[in-house]
């Protein structure tokens, strides 16, 4: 299946180029409180306002994901 914002965070940090392209949009899943998040997907995630991630920035980085085709 392939990655998107409606993966797993899991997923998304342990694929390489999936947490390039999450880094660019100001998603670090590196720290070690990122953990906690793991079993979230996505667009969980970016639904808290801490994030500071818009409708735009989401489907901007999920149309990436898409087209990167990463599974």
């Amino acid at each position: 299946m392939a990655l998107t914002v409606d993966s797993k965070i899991k997923d998304l940090a342990k694929n390489e180029q999936a947490n390039e392209i999450c880094e660019k949009y100001g998603f670090d899943f590196s720290d070690k409180r990122s953990k906690m998040t793991y079993g979230m997907t996505l667009r969980a995630l970016a639904a808290f306002p801490q994030t500071g991630c818009t409708p735009e920035k989401l489907a901007a980085l999920n149309e990436e994901l898409t087209a990167a085709n990463l599974e």
